[in-house]
């Protein structure tokens, strides 16, 4: 049988390393695998694969659609899990848990657990990140600390009493030794992050400060929060994002950086005064989030046949429509994740950096040092590129910087806000450039909106009502074609009750071709070229949203919700 040390060099360890290890273990005292993993001599995976083959134990790389015991939730406390990076994965006969870690040499937090459940523990190995993200899964819906935090902040006499001090990553999942409103602000983030949630706001009323999550585009009310804590919260949140603490009237603009475990979120914080004091939102954006590839973001075959024939031209602007939080930059991201970069000089310049993309230069926009967008894009055409993303036509001057680069040569891609993709053409000449320059250069525009899907928890399929065939004439459908039956969600503890989990996109998609480009020249209208190109078979937000109510994704409710502009 193989040893160890056979097994972690056939995963790649070099040998000389690994007995630098050994001798560090032996000297500190430490395990041999955090050793190895701090030293950054192998990755996790086929680290703990190693040790799942040395010890007998089962190796999962994924805990995707894994359903954690509700006694292990119910009777754990969640502070103990996320300590110790324990999570249970199934109950199995004669009384036995397995429970998934990634410390395979530390037994004690194990016999703990075991003591804790009464029961007997099988180990199963699997990556840490995979662990937090189960956790974070298991436990959303438990208080999670808010009120235990709450009712420290009641206790805590001097509630002004503020420790300042802020790491440069604030680790939200530390809520040990830390003062009553920190560990009040971290855990409600932590509750955020767990939940989904892109937004947190804090809205002070005369009697209270209520904390709302926007999940999935929608605003949920969470807790209520004693209006005396109010200041302190505000102080808190400000020293985060390094704002001024002083200043109460007038807006201040922040941003800070938050770990969870081993992730990192970007915060950009607002704070505006009111009357009933400073209102304060926070805009999360998860690093770790998943890069979605074109298959997984809502778009027809047909669409996705269309995008990639695009992606693959040497010039042009291809423009990414629709209103704040519609998803465009995750399209324009999963558009760019197919362009081959060993071939292809890539650089972006956003505002801020969302997600990290191998292989891509990224530039952050930095507006007090003088690096806008247009200046950003000016400096990019002296890199020798080949493609180019600016986060957002927003002036004249990026347009026209944007519209020189897709005329000399270059794939642009970027955003703009407007309705949909006819009058994004429109949008451009209204801001100054000639028709004949937007005619030349732009070469495709898709408009979309992100609508909610049905949670799959609560689905469930029943006949159509006079109500719900009403609805579906709107949207353009008619009950025969859904087979008299219609899908929805009834609601759950997993969808806060709302029948809904998770967003998929409908899309719009207008390539600019010589009909288009002679009604630009002539100065039509959106409307008269959104007609003209729904004559020649263009798809409107509307019909795209039917193949989602059609195929059983979604409800004829969001459909409407997100097209109310749409009549196309």
């Amino acid at each position: 049988m193989a040893t160890l040390s056979d097994l972690l060099i056939d995963a790649g360890m070099v040998r000389e390393r690994l007995e630098e290890c050994r001798r560090i273990a032996g000297s500190t005292g430490e395990s041999l695998d955090r050793v190895i993993l701090n030293k950054e001599y192998l990755d996790e995976e086929p680290l703990l694969s190693a040790y799942a083959q040395h010890l007998g134990y089962e190796f999962l790389p994924t805990l995707d659609g894994i359903r954690v015991p509700s006694t292990f939730v119910n009777r754990i406390p969640v502070q103990f899990t996320r300590n110790y990076y324990l999570i249970a994965l199934s109950e199995e006969p004669r009384g036995l848990i397995r429970v998934a870690t990634c410390t395979p040499l530390d037994p004690n937090p194990m016999d703990d657990l075991s003591a804790l459940l009464g029961r007997e523990i099988e180990p199963v190995l699997a990556p840490r990140s995979e662990i937090t993200t189960l956790i974070a899964r298991a436990y959303r819906h438990k208080a999670d600390g808010v009120d235990q935090a709450l009712a420290d902040v009641a206790e805590d006499g001097d509630i002004q009493g503020l420790a300042d001090e802020i790491d440069e990553a604030e680790d939200v999942l530390d809520v040990s030794n830390k003062a009553p409103i920190i560990k009040l602000v971290n855990t409600i983030m932590f509750q955020a992050l767990k939940l989904r949630a892109s937004d947190v706001h804090f809205h002070p009323y005369p009697e209270r400060t209520q904390v709302r999550f926007r999940i999935d585009g929608i605003l949920y009310d969470m807790d209520s929060i004693p209006r005396k804590a109010h200041e302190a919260i505000v102080s808190r949140v400000k020293v985060m994002g390094k704002m001024d603490i002083a200043e109460r009237r007038l807006p201040q603009d922040g941003r800070a950086t938050i770990r969870i475990g081993e992730g990192e979120v970007d915060v950009r914080i607002s704070s505006i005064p009111t009357s009933n004091g400073e209102r304060i939102v926070m805009r999360m954006l998860d690093k770790t989030a998943k890069l979605y590839t074109l298959e997984e973001i809502g778009l027809s075959p047909a669409n996705v046949a269309l995008l990639r024939e695009y992606l693959n031209w040497s010039h042009g602007i291809i423009l990414v429509t629709g209103p704040t939080g519609s998803g465009k930059t995750t399209t324009l991201y999963a558009g760019m994740g197919e362009i081959d970069t060993t071939q292809k000089n890539v650089l972006t310049i956003e505002d801020p950096v969302e997600y990290s993309l191998g292989g891509i230069s990224q530039v952050q926009v930095n507006t007090k040092k003088g690096l806008t967008f247009a200046a950003g894009l000016r400096s990019f055409l002296r890199q020798d590129p080949d493609v180019m993303m600016v986060g957002e036509i927003r002036d004249l001057e990026t347009a026209e910087v944007a519209i020189r680069a897709a005329l000399t040569g270059h794939l642009v891609f970027s955003t703009v806000h407007t309705n949909d993709a006819a009058s994004t053409v429109t949008r451009m000449v209204d801001q100054g450039v000639e028709p004949y320059l937007v005619a030349s250069s732009i070469v495709l525009v898709i408009a979309q909106r992100l609508i909610r899907t049905i949670c799959p928890n609560c689905k469930t399929l029943v006949p159509i009502s006079d109500e719900w065939a009403a609805k579906l004439r709107k949207v353009g459908l008619t009950p025969e074609e859904l087979n008299h039956e219609i899908a929805f969600g009834v609601g759950c503890d997993e969808c806060f009750h709302s029948g809904y989990s998770g967003r998929t996109a409908i899309y719009e998609f207008l390539p600019v071709n010589e009909t288009l480009r002679t009604m630009i020249m002539d100065g039509a209208t959106a409307t008269q070229m959104k007609r003209a190109c729904i004559d020649q078979g263009m798809l409107t937000l509307r019909l795209d949203g039917q193949d989602k109510v059609r195929s059983r994704q979604s409800t004829p409710d969001e459909v409407l919700r997100v097209t109310q502009l749409d009549m196309g």
